[in-house]
């Protein structure tokens, strides 16, 4: 069954507006026409059967018919990302929005040299993993900061999962008896943390260094281990 995401209220008989592209890709890539069924979902009102009302010259309309799955949101996860070059962050949006993360941070550090990126792009890419993976929610994806301004401003109560290559506690021991959530993973730019950036985040009292092994890790593969272990270990892989 086709997904898609909406941004509309999701009520029974309420007429929905994909955008062009999505009305293109329904109509000339999957060939639905006047009466076919998809499901929707809008990241609040849960998933819904829908039908396509009307075939238009441009666009569709689908109406929304019956709720099909309550909202249901995963872990309070957020992948803090340092920002890498433009391919292997948008591989990295792909698979954190496929292993359950609510949110993408990312940030500036020390020894962070990259493309330019597109936050569109990004969330693109993002509401697209999520259609294909059935999560009802979309990551939300956030504009590059500075790391020491994201660390000044922290979320009381969140715990931090800190990937450090110079050396850590294995995942697997350090987190089983760790709080369910929120938590927080930050995965490094190539290169590394600088020296100061790491005493810094070593110093941090709601900060758990974890080893990701005796290999040096490119980001977008750090971020996929780190996030499978998270999950493995203490998020809803293990429930």
């Amino acid at each position: 069954m086709i997904r898609l995401h909406v941004p509309q209220p999701l009520s029974p008989g309420a007429a929905l507006a994909p955008t062009l592209d999505q009305s293109r890709y329904l109509t000339q890539v999957m060939r639905l026409k006047a009466g076919d069924d998809l499901l929707v979902f809008n990241g609040k009102d849960g998933e819904w059967r829908a039908s396509v009302a009307e075939v238009l010259k441009k666009g569709v309309i689908l109406r929304a018919e019956e709720q099909a799955r309550p909202q249901t949101f995963g872990p309070d996860l957020d992948l803090i990302v340092a920002v890498v070059k433009k391919a292997r962050v948008e591989t990295i949006v792909e698979k954190a929005a496929e292993l359950g993360a609510r949110r993408v941070r990312l940030v500036v550090t020390q020894r962070t040299n990259a493309d330019r990126l597109r936050l569109d792009r990004l969330d693109a890419i993002a509401e697209e993993a999520a259609e294909q993976t059935g999560r009802l929610d979309v990551p939300e994806i956030h504009e590059p900061v500075k790391l020491d301004a994201l660390l000044s401003a922290w979320e009381p109560g969140r715990r931090l999962m800190f990937c450090d290559e110079t050396g850590g506690a294995p995942a697997i021991r350090a987190l089983p008896d760790a709080p369910r959530e929120p938590w927080s993973i930050l995965i490094g730019p190539e290169g590394g943390f600088s020296p100061e950036e790491g005493e810094r985040l070593r110093a941090l009292p709601y900060a758990t260094a974890i080893s990701l092994g005796p290999r040096i890790l490119r980001a977008d593969t750090a971020a996929i281990a780190a996030m499978t272990l998270w999950q493995a270990s203490a998020g809803d892989w293990a429930r």
